[in-house]
Parts: structure tokens; C-alpha cells; sequence
């Protein structure tokens, strides 16, 4: 059987492609792991990351399915928005194609045989060099031109963004075991110089940097502005102009994937009756585009309060079509746009302030069961703090109360089911998770913690979808008990048990403050924003009342505090701008891990302490 490196050398010699050349592009796209044949949530397969667009064309698309109003603000009337038709794949979405042509080999074998998807990733590189009358050259750094065309980018600039990220992989070198058991090396090799000039024959537009681009200079930012515009019955979008942080403040930073190919996200967000966010990036090259400033209020997150002290970013991503991973592209792409970010607005890198949308509370019970579940299990939390510089680290002793969940993102792999549309009931196949599965008693075959707001009536369950007894990467929790290799954390009102072994731990000590209700009471509520009191108010806005969730937290148990804040409200529910408002109080709240998602209790309600 051939091995990873001998299937990269091998190819290498076949086509002609320095091995450093394949080694690193392979690197960016998907840090050599094979995936078990299974797609990126980009549409891409193997270590190559061959796309196969209309095969992940049957996902749930999340922007389109109609049952959430991501405004999250029950001011307003909810809208209607149409269903945009499909209009295809671009030629970046169909390489896989391409390199059976180029191979011979069948689509099925290059989707699931690492050996065979590495042979038709090199034989792409090979035929990109030749269309473009560069020599065969065994100089890796005469391939500069082959590299930014494999990212399937349609302008100059954010060819040469891959292209350089490439040749920097080149220059540091990498080496990791893959999830297949094998260690592959790519040595440092900083004296390689990419000849740049066969950048022009790939002939690709240019992309002006507009002066409303707000990202790292070293990231190629294409402007695709979300309109403000008037639509039919009054009303607005598909986003409200603010002034932040002078107006609401900005404290989050939220991740989504999309459910959709990155030219839909474009037309979507560019539709004045649909909804809005930031950024979006494209998976097959990391390519970045900016919808709104920062300082406007986008559409995203299905929590008003949420949306108007965050920024969203979406992914290019099809989990809802079996999509397992992201590219190690937009991974570096979306690290170093956060970092900027939160560098910019003072946002702490932790869990607490970089959330996922299945991280934000619904606003009222009602919308709880409609939450978002994206980017869902298989997003590296972990790797994502490394990029951004963070990582996530233990901060304590064995004796800690509490616990920040940080399995091996590559050895942990949990059941999951729902994976394949057509058998719902089908285990997903095996792959790396960020997630932690929470039963009822310590033993594995016990029944998963229930969530109340999320199935109000049923069991939670083992989807892929289905967060409501899960705990990811990077989240802290109170250990309510340990017993043998099982720890008890308190979450969503109740105890809840996952293994953890000493010799494999899924979760390590980390100190931070914690919330108790205070002596006497012996359940306080949970709210899903932090409200002004009503003596806030001006006489032009009308009160917001403060409804709290279903969920209770109960006397003796704890929950972690990632951050306190007073209540804010901003009003923003007419076309002119002078007309909203930010409402600001001095009812004081704390944020708390009540359960996957984020939510607020009263500070009277509650004693902090430090753990």
C-alpha cells in the first residue's frame, strides 16, 4: 500500500511538480488529511481538495430556508423574501472533473483514494503550467503562476493571496500526522523565491482595494456592498446604519458557515429583502470580501442584541450536504481577519467573545427550538485560536472547579447521525470533532441531557444538527462531579456527564469567575439579551419588556461568567437613521455558559466568584 509521502513523491515525478509545490498547496487546502473520501464543506475532496460543486448541491441552505428571521427583533414585522434561483457552479467548484480527464481515473476514485486524489492534484498543477508556457522546472519557484491559478480565483489579487500563503508554507515548512496515521514533512526552505512575473499570464482581472475595506493589508478584500434600500410595504434592508462603537457597542464576533456556494452568499447578501452580514470567505483559495462597515449593524444572528454588538462572518460552507471540514485557506484567512478585529475593538480572544452562531441564545422562548446550528461540530476551534495566536490552554490543577472542554480535535471522534439526507438515522463517517457529547449518568449508554427550549417535548439526539447536549471546544463549566473517568458539568439546569479519562482528557482545568444564585433563592431566570430597565427609556422609545427563557437556574449550581455588561438596547426599525436610538441602562448582567449557548442572569441574582 502506497504511503502519504511516498503517494506525494510519486506524483511528483509522474507530472513534472516539484514535491515542495505539491506538498505545500496540498498543505493550504487540507493539512493532508484524506477525510475518509468524505467533502470539505467547500465541495472539495481529498488532500487536494478536488471540487466537486454539484455534488454538494442539495444542502439545506440555511439563508433560504425561511424559518428564522435573523433580524431577531420582534419590533418588527417578519419578512417574506423570495427564493433566488440557482444559477450554477463556477469552474473552481469542478475540478475534480478536470483532473479525471487529465488522469484518467474515475470521479469516484479520486473523491475517496488519497493516492489517487494526490495524482490528480499534481496532474492539474502540471496542465496549469503548460497552459500557461511556463517551463517543467524542477525550481519550485517557477511555479508561481500553476499555484494561483489551482485556487480557482477569478481576479489577480486574490490569486497571488494564495499563491503567497503557498510559498509561505514553502518557506516554514510543516509537518503533522494526518488523520490517517501518517507523518508527513515538508523541510523549510526559505530560500525559495517565487518568480512572480507568470502571475500575468493567467490574464485575471484586477481587483481595486476600495477605501471601505476594513481588513489586514495582507489580506486581498474585494467591497460587494450590501444595499440599503427601501422594499415593498414599508419596509427596509437589508441592514440598519448605526455608529458603532460610539453607537452599540462592539463585544462579539460571530462565525457562520453559509449552506450555500460563495457566488450565491454574494447575491444574497446583495438582495435588500433578504438579510446581511460582514464578511464572507470563500473556501477554495481563503478569498475575503466585505459587505458593511463595521460600524453598521448587520442582519445575522437571530438575536438582536447580538446583532447589534457584533460583527458576522460567514463561510463558505455545505455541512447541511455532508461537508466534514474546512479549508486550512480560510482558516488562515478568517485567524487573521479576527485577530485584526478584535485587536481593532479591544474583543478578548476567548469562547466567550468569538462565538459560533450556535453559540447565540434565542431572544425569547419562542424563538429558542429556531436557532441556528452552524458552523456546527466539525469547525477546529482549537486550530483557529493557534492561528489567531491564542491558543487555548489549561490554567489550574486537577482540583480546578472548573473546566474548558479541549479534546484532540483529530482523535476525537463522537457519533453523529444525519450526515446523508436520504438516511437520517445513518452514523456520519468517522471524523475529527470539536464537540463533546453530555449524558445523563456516567456511563456512555446512558440518555443524552435534554433541552428544554430546543425539544420542549422529545429527547435530544445524536444529529450533526443537534447541539442540545453538546459542549465544544474552548467553552468553560462549572464540574459539578467527578467519577472515575467521567467528569459532571452543570449545564442547562441540570447535571450533565461526559468521559474524560486522565490518559485522553476532552477537558482541561481553566480558572475564571463563576455565578451561583444568591443565598435564599432557590431559582433565578435566564435571559437571552440583557435589557434596559424600563426608567431607561426616553418617552420616544417604546419599553422592551425583559422575558425571561424557559430554562431556570437552580439553587447549588454554577455556571461560568465570560463577561458583564450593562443593558443595551438599540432601536432601529425605520429607513431613517436619525430615527434609531441606543437605549443604554444601569441593570447590570452577567453572560454565563448556561448551556451550548450563551445567556444572561441579573447581577442581584447571582454571587461571582473567582475560581
Amino acid at each position: 500500500m502506497t504511503t502519504m509521502p511516498q503517494a506525494f513523491a510519486q506524483a511528483a515525478r509522474r507530472h513534472g511538480v516539484p514535491e515542495s509545490i505539491l506538498l505545500a498547496v496540498s498543505y493550504l487546502e487540507s493539512r493532508w488529511d484524506c477525510n475518509g473520501g468524505r467533502p470539505s464543506t467547500g465541495a472539495g475532496f481529498g488532500p487536494m481538495h478536488l471540487t466537486d460543486g454539484p455534488a454538494m448541491s442539495m444542502s439545506r441552505r440555511h439563508h433560504l430556508d425561511g424559518e428564522e428571521d435573523l433580524r431577531g427583533d420582534d419590533s418588527r414585522p417578519p419578512p417574506h423574501p423570495t427564493v433566488p434561483a440557482h444559477n450554477g457552479f463556477s469552474a473552481s467548484l469542478h475540478t475534480l472533473e478536470r483532473a479525471a480527464e487529465l488522469t484518467g481515473e474515475s470521479l469516484e476514485r479520486l473523491r475517496e483514494d488519497p493516492a489517487a486524489n494526490i495524482d490528480g492534484g499534481a496532474a492539474l498543477l502540471a496542465d496549469y503550467q503548460q497552459a500557461l508556457g511556463a517551463p517543467p522546472s524542477a525550481d519550485p519557484a517557477d511555479w508561481y503562476g500553476a499555484v494561483a491559478r489551482y485556487s480557482g480565483a477569478s481576479a489577480e489579487e486574490v490569486a497571488a493571496g494564495f499563491a503567497d500563503e503557498v510559498y509561505e508554507v514553502i518557506h516554514e515548512g510543516a509537518a503533522r500526522m494526518t488523520d490517517t496515521g501518517a507523518r508527513v514533512t515538508l523541510p523549510p526552505a526559505p530560500e525559495v523565491h517565487p518568480s512572480r512575473s507568470w502571475l500575468a499570464g493567467l490574464d485575471l482581472p484586477h481587483l481595486a482595494r476600495a477605501d471601505a475595506v476594513e481588513a489586514p493589508a495582507e489580506i486581498c478584500c474585494e467591497w460587494v456592498p450590501a444595499p440599503y434600500k427601501r422594499v415593498p410595504d414599508g419596509k427596509y434592508g437589508n441592514h440598519d446604519i448605526a455608529d458603532r462603537p460610539g453607537g452599540p457597542a462592539i463585544r462579539y464576533i460571530v462565525i457562520h458557515d453559509t449552506e450555500e456556494s460563495f457566488d450565491t452568499t454574494l447575491s444574497l447578501v446583495q438582495d435588500p429583502a433578504r438579510f446581511s452580514w460582514h464578511y464572507s470567505l470563500r473556501s477554495s483559495d481563503g478569498h475575503l470580501a466585505q459587505h458593511l462597515l463595521t460600524k453598521d449593524v448587520a442582519w445575522h444572528a437571530g438575536n438582536s442584541y447580538f446583532n447589534s454588538t457584533s460583527i458576522g462572518l460567514e463561510h463558505e460552507g455545505f455541512l447541511a450536504a455532508g461537508g466534514l471540514w474546512y479549508t486550512e485557506a480560510m482558516y488562515r484567512t478568517s485567524a487573521k481577519l479576527v485577530r485584526h478585529l478584535a485587536g481593532k475593538f479591544g474583543i478578548p480572544l476567548d469562547r466567550a467573545h468569538i462565538v459560533g452562531h450556535d453559540n447565540v441564545p434565542g431572544l425569547t422562548p419562542e424563538r429558542v427550538p429556531k436557532m441556528h446550528e452552524d458552523p456546527g461540530p466539525y469547525w477546529d476551534w482549537a486550530h483557529f485560536f493557534d492561528l489567531m495566536g491564542a491558543p487555548l490552554c489549561p490554567d489550574g490543577d486537577a482540583g480546578t472547579a472548573t473546566v474548558m472542554i479541549l479534546p484532540d480535535y483529530d482523535r476525537n471522534r463522537p457519533h453523529y447521525i444525519g450526515c446523508d439526507d436520504e438516511h437520517p438515522e445513518a452514523t456520519c463517517p468517522p471524523h475529527g470533532s470539536a464537540s463533546v457529547w453530555l449524558h445523563t449518568a456516567p456511563r456512555g449508554e446512558s440518555p443524552l441531557v435534554k433541552d428544554i427550549g430546543k425539544h420542549a417535548t422529545g429527547e435530544s439526539s445524536y444529529s450533526v444538527y443537534d447541539h442540545s447536549a453538546r459542549a465544544s471546544t474552548g467553552q468553560r463549566y462549572v464540574v459539578a462531579e467527578r467519577r472515575g473517568d467521567w467528569t459532571a458539568i452543570w449545564y442547562l439546569g441540570q447535571k450533565a456527564w461526559f468521559h474524560n479519562p486522565e490518559s485522553d482528557p476532552v477537558a482541561v482545568p481553566s480558572r475564571t469567575r463563576i455565578a451561583t444564585p444568591r443565598p435564599g433563592l432557590k431559582k433565578i431566570p435566564v435571559y437571552g439579551r440583557p435589557q434596559p430597565e424600563a426608567a431607561a427609556y426616553p418617552p420616544d422609545v417604546e419599553v422592551q419588556p425583559l422575558v425571561p427563557l424557559q430554562y431556570e437556574l437552580p439553587a447549588g449550581q454554577s455556571y461560568t461568567v465570560g463577561l458583564t455588561t450593562t443593558g443595551e438596547f438599540f432601536k432601529a426599525t425605520t429607513f431613517d437613521p436619525t430615527l434609531h436610538r441606543v437605549v443604554r441602562g444601569t441593570q447590570e448582567y452577567h453572560q454565563i455558559q448556561f448551556g451550548h449557548r450563551l445567556m444572561f442572569v441579573r447581577s442581584e441574582d447571582v454571587v461571582v466568584t473567582e475560581t
